[in-house]
């Protein structure tokens, strides 16, 4: 007898439906798998016969094959062990009177029967609800990244022996109840900006920064401020929609990094250490192709400290997907394209002592040590990065000044507000930030003055701009006209603006 069951292999972040067919006939007993099954799958084989033996069950001594279709696609990990399992027993006329038709079976199994978590779920789940496909059996472990999925039902099996009984109708499983998303309900940090003194160049540019979405460097002598000011940055972040915490789940989901809240509730915070691979920040492995740090950061915050202390291979690599928001990443496992929009924030010393520029203290730095240094960050890199400040030293009494800063909820206030004023700018496209905006949107959407054009102008012929760097000019001069609640960007939003290109005006 042959019974189909349906299950679903993981292609990047793309569920691909893939259905297990199990033959099992009268002859000499033999257990063959065809529709390349990589090593993992193959060795469901001993997971299969002791899951169904532990489970009560009986496990065919037939001649058995188990075929994956479509059979070009290679099916890797642990994923099948459930649809095989259930495939075998409806062939073996376990399950007489069981309608399997429709349902999607997930989940790795134990010796025991038990359930084990997947990665991945979730893109498997969204993908396959997008095919058609309503019913889903899971691992109860995966539950509760499950529970956000609206429009199917969802049943999670603790064991083989519970999909039975589920089946056949002795003990229905209940299907999980859907979960309301509330943006922001795991937030644990403590930082905020209440807590730093002085620096309202850098306070105002990192407002601005999230409001557009632009990338920002920040340089100064140790201990000014930087690496703090950046952990900031999560709590005046805007609050993530729904659609935007299920994207980033996807990703998260398949490297492994999901939470037990099973679902991502804020905007990432990622700070690889300046010793991180090429591979580990794009994306990559040797069987699995697994998202890299620049696709875990999508929908945050990419915090590099120290930039000039990261290789130079490994900070070019984040140029095309600083532009396209998004990186291909090319391995012997595959092609896979995973999206990579994230706002780039980093901080550096201007040169190897830190005090090249203070105005307290002095440099020991030759100039050959100081351009040798600058040199490891690139020009095309530089005229990526939107808004470039620098953060000195502060006095004695700033830093023990009583004075009450503000903090973080009253500037996410006006961040929140800002990006209303771009959603509903951009409504209808695939834009969401000042800083995705393409020419055809700075033509529409970002008209200069008369006096507005000729201090970009100014700046253009004085500070030999490139054109890229004209242009994010304006993209800033639009958010900070945003976060005025100013429909025109006046002259003064373009003269601010300029003055965030330090790097250009060295």
């Amino acid at each position: 007898m042959i019974a189909k069951i349906i299950c679903y292999a993981l292609s990047g972040l793309e569920g691909i439906p893939v259905e297990v067919e199990a033959d099992v006939n009268k002859g000499v007993p033999s257990y063959d798998m065809v529709g390349l099954p990589d090593a993992a799958v193959k060795e469901s084989k001993e997971r299969v016969r002791s899951a169904l033996k532990n489970s009560g069950l009986l496990f065919p001594m037939n001649r058995i094959t188990i075929n994956f279709a479509p059979a070009d696609l290679k099916k890797e990990g642990a994923v099948f062990d459930l649809a095989i399992a259930v495939s075998l027993l409806k062939a073996s006329e376990q399950l007489l009177g069981a309608d399997v038709k429709d349902i999607v079976f997930l989940g790795e199994l134990a010796l025991t029967g038990d359930l084990r978590p997947i990665n991945g779920l979730l893109p498997i789940l969204i993908s396959a609800k997008s095919h058609g496909y309503a019913k889903f059996i899971i691992p109860a472990e995966n539950a509760e990244e499950a529970r956000y999925l609206g429009g199917a039902e969802i049943y999670p099996a603790a064991s083989l022996a519970d999909v039975v009984r589920h089946l056949v109708g002795t003990q229905p499983i209940p299907p999980l109840e859907t979960r309301e998303f509330v943006p922001g309900q795991h937030k644990r940090s403590s930082a905020d900006l209440k807590y730093v003194k002085g620096q309202p160049i850098a306070r105002r540019a990192l407002e601005i920064a999230v409001a557009g979405g632009h990338n920002m460097l920040m340089s100064g002598p140790p201990g000014t401020g930087k690496t703090m000011l950046a952990r900031c940055l999560p709590t005046v972040m805007p609050d993530l929609t729904f659609e935007e915490a299920l994207e980033i789940t996807k990703i998260h989901s398949v490297a492994c990094v999901l939470g037990e809240e099973g679902i991502v509730s804020e905007r990432p915070f990622r700070t690889p250490h300046h010793t991180a691979t090429t591979v580990s920040m794009c994306g990559g492995g040797n069987k699995i192709v697994h998202p890299g740090e620049i696709s875990l950061a999508h929908g945050g915050v990419l915090f590099l400290d120290e930039l000039p202390e990261y290789k130079r291979s490994t900070l070019e690599a984040l140029r095309q997907p600083l532009e396209d928001g998004c990186i291909t990443v090319s391995r012997a496992g595959g092609t896979f394209t995973y999206p990579a929009r994230f706002m780039l924030c980093a901080s550096m010393n201007p040169c190897p002592c830190g005090n090249y520029g203070s105005t307290d203290r002095t440099c020991t730095c030759t100039p050959s040590e100081i351009r040798r240094y600058r040199r490891k960050i690139s020009g095309p890199l530089l005229d990526r990065i939107d808004l470039q400040v620098e953060v000195d030293n502060i006095t004695y009494d700033e830093l023990t000044s009583d004075e009450v800063n503000e903090d973080s909820a009253s500037v996410q206030k006006r961040v929140n507000e800002a990006r209303r004023i771009q959603r509903a700018r951009f409504e209808g496209s695939d834009i969401h930030t000042n800083a995705e905006m393409g020419e055809k949107e700075i033509q529409e959407f970002c008209g200069l003055t008369r006096e507005g054009d000729k201090i970009l102008r100014d700046a253009f012929e004085s500070m030999k701009l490139s054109a890229r760097a004209r242009a994010r000019i304006i993209k800033v001069a639009r958010t900070i006209a945003d976060l005025d609640r100013s429909e025109n960007i006046l002259p003064k939003h373009v003269f601010e603006a300029v003055s965030y290109r330090l790097f250009d005006k060295l």
